[in-house]
């Protein structure tokens, strides 16, 4: 073949190229790829080698060398010690002195048996001793584990104690000074439970005349009790009505909000303002506000910050604006007859509340209206408006204190706390309570649970009377500060028949049981289904219950099914 070829190339459908290829010569010889003999033939056909030259390894900067330069040539050959007089010994005609020579004896041969029962005493030697240590230490971390332990009951304990002490010292100081509902809820509460400890002291120990003349006294006692909650009652007003005020001055906060101009931030991180019609109008009003609350101006000022304000109201005409004007007009005419400034002061107070109701208006202030939480149009609040049939007065929905088995729209609250107070005198705080925390706990859940928001305060209270008799289903304590309500099976959600009422602790330790069947006995589980049983007969009968009744009864029937 000659080491210059010419090969014809179809570049097209009648298009040829000449390309001219090069051949080159291996230098080397081709290994043998292996191959195959024909039978018939006799003639060898062997692999065919590529054409490309073998790539080099790369240099790694170290010698190999091959299997062959790697192995280890063995010989033996005798070699002669350097000191030879070592080897010496005495003989005739030869003296060696013995002066440094060391005398060595056998020690006591012992057997492989015996060099093994050796090993094995001085192992369990070793292992007795790191036993012992062993002891110790799980022994010193059992001891503080104990003493971690012991402590950290002991704080709880004292913890629990603390929080009783400042629980008793609270309920002494509201009952002490008295200033909300509950407060003077606790108040009728303990005077009635004095009058009936009282009146049974009586019954007991007086008959006849005595007895009557006893019960007479205490009547009239009672009655020296209940005007002087009352007086208490006076007294919470007024400082009530000091909050409305504060409450008043915390609407001038909004009010300022109202006047603050639009402010967000740009990308390079400055803060841009800008004034709107709105915030402008709320600027009016604010400063015209703090003119006429100024106090120690001069006449003339303040007939012309009168007149500001009169041309300001006259804007929109309501009610409102004519009471107004009504105040700037007796204002002036008394500044005019020189009335003293001291006698002023109420009437400006009324003016600067009337402008603050003024300015409430969202036809007078746009900007307010996004910030308050009445609604614009009053027709809304028409809706949810109802009739109290006791202090013939109409109310919004949240006055009605509606329990789930009732029909109809009953009392307001104001008349359940006043025959409360006159009757009953119960105290609703701790069944309050009990049903706030439930709340909280379910909504913590996050599965959606709707039972516990239509459940009421007096459905609750005959839950925890009626069914639970007011104690805990394991330890039977009774004091309901320390009583919560969880679920009974925390896999689904919370009702009337799938609760039970425990203490704090115990509803810790019970939240944290996968399987009810294997960690309760099967008696106290009985007693618990006959509780849940007597909630269902009593909720069956509230028509917002009878859905999620009948959703449960056919999920427990699914589930026994399977």
């Amino acid at each position: 073949m000659p080491d210059v070829i010419t090969v014809s190339v179809q570049t097209g459908s009648d298009s040829f190229q000449d390309v001219v290829v090069k051949i080159e010569r291996p230098t080397y010889n081709k290994p043998f790829l292996g191959g195959f003999r024909n039978v018939s033939t006799g003639v060898e056909f062997h692999n065919a080698g590529s054409q490309t030259k073998p790539k080099k390894r790369p240099d790694k900067g170290i010698q190999l060398f091959c299997k062959e330069t790697q192995t280890v040539v063995e010989k033996n050959k005798p070699q002669q010690t350097r000191n030879t007089t070592s080897t010496q010994m005495t003989k005739i005609g030869l003296y060696v002195s013995n002066m440094t020579d060391k005398l060595v004896t056998p020690g006591k041969y012992f057997t492989a048996e015996e060099y093994h029962k050796r090993r094995l005493e001085a192992v369990i030697v070793l292992q007795k001793y790191f036993h012992r240590w062993h002891a110790i230490n799980l022994v010193q971390n059992l001891k503080e584990q104990r003493r971690l332990r012991l402590a950290l009951e002991a704080e709880e304990e004292l913890q629990k104690k603390k929080e009783k002490e400042d629980k008793l010292r609270r309920e002494y100081e509201k009952k002490l000074n008295p200033k909300t509902k509950e407060d003077f809820e606790l108040l009728y509460h303990d005077l009635e439970l004095w009058m009936q400890e009282e009146t049974e002291r009586i019954n007991r120990t007086l008959t006849g005349a005595e007895r009557k003349a006893a019960l007479c006294a205490l009547l009239e006692e009672e009655t020296q009790l209940i005007a002087c909650i009352g007086m208490h009652k006076l007294d919470a007003n007024v400082e009530n009505q000091q909050k409305a005020i504060l409450h008043l001055l915390e609407f001038y906060k909004l009010f300022l909000k109202c006047a603050q101009p639009r402010r967000w931030k740009a990308y390079d991180g400055k803060i841009t303002e800008m004034d709107t019609q709105n915030s402008l109008r709320g600027k009016e009003l604010l400063e015209i506000y703090r003119s006429i609350s100024t106090k120690d101006i001069p006449k003339d000022e303040r007939t012309s910050v009168l007149l500001t304000l009169k041309c300001t109201v006259k804007e929109y005409e309501c009610k409102l604006t004519q009471e107004i004007l009504a105040l700037i007009d007796r204002e002036v005419d008394l500044m005019s007859r020189e009335v003293k400034e001291c006698n002023l002061e109420g009437l400006r107070k009324r003016i600067c509340t009337l402008f603050l109701q003024y300015i409430k208006i969202p036809e007078i202030n746009p900007r307010v209206a996004g910030l308050l939480k009445v609604p614009q149009d009053p027709l809304k609040l028409y809706k949810n408006v109802y009739f109290c049939h006791s202090c013939e007065k109409y109310l919004a929905s949240t006055e009605f204190l509606i329990p789930a088995n009732s029909r109809t729209i009953g009392r307001c609250r104001s008349c359940y706390q006043l025959d409360n107070e006159a009757r009953k005198r119960e105290a609703y705080l701790k069944y309050r309570l009990i049903l706030e925390n439930l709340r909280k706990s379910e909504v913590d859940y996050q599965d959606d649970s709707k039972i516990v928001f239509l459940v009421q305060l007096p459905d609750l209270q005959y839950l925890i009377e009626n069914v639970w008799n007011c104690q805990s289903a394991l330890s039977a304590c009774s004091d309901l500060y320390d009583l919560v309500m969880v679920r009974w099976d925390k896999q689904h959600e919370w009702s009337p028949w799938n609760t039970i009422l425990l203490t704090k602790e115990e509803a810790d330790a019970h939240l944290k049981i996968c399987n009810l069947q294997k960690t309760y006995e099967g008696p106290f589980i009985y007693r618990i289904e006959q509780k849940h049983i007597r909630a269902k007969n009593y909720f069956s009968q509230i028509p917002a219950m009878s859905s999620f009744l009948h959703r449960s009864n056919n999920q427990a029937h699914a589930n026994s099914y399977k």
